[in-house]
């Protein structure tokens, strides 16, 4: 079997002979040294901090159906409440986003410092929110709104230099026959055990990849420009490897640049692979990968869910995810007229305006060389057993799930890296006025609060055993102040 490196450069190598015509403006060969998925991961491993945004015919559902509220995320509302397709379509008759400004979207994510943007093109309810030529049940043919919001976003997230991406769930769909839909359970919610309940629903999984799937995602990678990422969801047991290999062949010869996220199934190696959803793993981890992540506790839009994070629990897990490796996707739930909740612009402004400040300790940052600011595992909650680490994949999502030792984490503190710097992010101030690391191999030559723009000097002192720093009396930052070490 040919590695992707190989098929990378026989790509090329076609490239350059006028084999393909594609309307993406395709790159160089990768530089010497570096394979085809570094070449692509280049920006991604530099913007650390992304946009996700779930929207669909489910937001103006916003968590009800035909007076009945149902619990979990909203939008699996469709499959909770057995809709049958026909009411599904009805929906989709009154949808009319007038509120929709991919203007304001793209801002707010501009706003919040944000690096890229990835919308769900597709959902698993088979709703379209672009023009698709494939299959109708989409936003241009099937509602009164008439306008295309993937194209809208793509065009204002270029005029901002934000990379766009799409979701697109290339297996489960519930609204084509032979769409693929979840009939296991999940220990999260053992209710979802749910076969077709529609008559329509039924049909052959081959015709639908060929027929809507394949030919969706062509539209997607043809017809908007550059896509920066195709982020695919919940394989379930259908995406064999055969499968899984046609999507991600189909998007490099269409986008050589486009990222393939980690659900694409077949145990199919990605360009990055993709945590659980909320899952931040308990210690740093190398290779490329990203926490999926929510700001309440729903992705599509539901009335009652008022369960929001605050900007100063949402740069923790910005600088912890980062200090670990990885890259945070944030979702936001727009609602059924196309309006971010007000929380959630509040608290992505505060992050934004957290960001400008200590940015240079994010972006581009790599992991700490530390590792005790974590944590430690429990072992007495764990009966003083101990346990391998071991991995299993989400039957609904396909993420790789870590399970551990239970875990005492710890928060005083985090860091990120950059050649000759350390960048210590503290959380919790310490009463002493003194913090403590453990010991650094390189020589300290200068320390300051990276916010001081004078950058007076701290005072170091640096043994075998450990750093002290002397801080200043007071936290110059709420959230988290950033002190940053260089060193020789």
């Amino acid at each position: 079997m040919k590695t992707k490196q190989h098929k990378a450069w026989l790509l090329a190598l076609s490239l350059a002979a006028g084999a393909l015509v594609q309307p993406v403006a395709r790159s160089a060969e990768p530089p010497s040294g570096k394979t085809a998925t570094e070449q692509r991961l280049a920006w991604w491993h530099e913007a650390k901090f992304g946009m996700f945004i779930h929207w669909g015919l489910y937001s103006q559902l916003a968590g009800e159906w035909k007076g009945g509220y149902y619990q979990g995320i909203g939008e699996w509302i469709m499959f909770k409440a057995r809709i049958p397709l026909a009411d599904y379509a009805a929906v989709a008759r009154q949808f009319n986003p007038v509120k929709f400004d991919a203007d304001a979207w793209a801002q707010l994510a501009q706003d919040a410092g944000m690096k890229y943007l990835i919308i769900t093109s597709k959902h698993h309810d088979g709703f379209a929110m672009f023009s698709s030529q494939a299959d109708k049940f989409n936003i241009m043919d099937a509602t009164p709104f008439g306008r295309d919001p993937v194209k809208e976003l793509a065009t204002a997230c270029a005029k901002r230099g934000i990379k766009f991406g799409v979701y697109y769930s290339q297996a489960q769909d519930w609204s084509a026959p032979g769409g693929a839909i979840w009939k296991g359970r999940h220990e999260a919610d053992p209710t979802y055990e749910v076969p077709q309940w529609d008559p329509k629903q039924n049909g052959d999984f081959d015709t639908y990849f060929d027929q809507k799937a394949l030919p969706q995602v062509r539209e997607l990678l043809s017809n908007y420009g550059p896509i920066a990422v195709l982020w695919f969801d919940t394989p379930l047991g259908v995406m064999n490897v055969e499968r899984a290999s046609r999507l991600e062949k189909l998007v490099h010869e269409l986008q050589p640049n486009c990222l393939v996220s980690g659900r694409l199934g077949g145990k199919f190696q990605s360009d990055y692979a993709s945590e659980g959803d909320n899952a931040v793993p308990n210690l740093s981890r190398a290779g490329a990968w990203e926490t999926p992540a929510t700001l309440n506790d729903t992705w599509g839009f539901k009335k009652h869910d008022h369960h929001w994070k605050t900007a100063a629990n949402v740069t923790f897990k910005l600088v912890d995810i980062v200090s670990k490796g990885g890259n945070y996707l944030l979702n936001i739930g727009p609602d059924g007229v196309g309006v971010v909740p007000k929380p959630s612009q509040d608290t992505l402004r505060g992050v934004g305006r957290w960001l400008k400040v200590n940015g240079e300790a994010i972006y581009g940052a790599g992991r700490t060389p530390f590792g005790e600011e974590f944590g430690t595992p429990d072992k007495a909650a764990a009966g003083a057993k101990s346990a391998p680490h071991r991995e299993w994949r989400c039957e609904v999502c396909g993420a790789a799930q870590d399970h551990q030792l239970p875990f005492e984490p710890r928060t005083d503190w985090r860091c990120t890296t950059k050649p000759g710097k350390l960048y210590i992010h503290i959380f919790h101030w310490p009463a002493t006025g003194k913090l403590e690391l453990p010991a650094v191999k390189e020589i300290i030559s200068h320390a300051y609060v990276l916010a001081d723009p004078k950058h007076a000097e701290l005072n170091v002192t640096q043994t075998e055993s450990g750093v002290s720093i002397a801080l200043p009396p007071t936290a110059p930052d709420l959230i988290a102040a950033v002190v940053c070490l260089e060193t020789k």
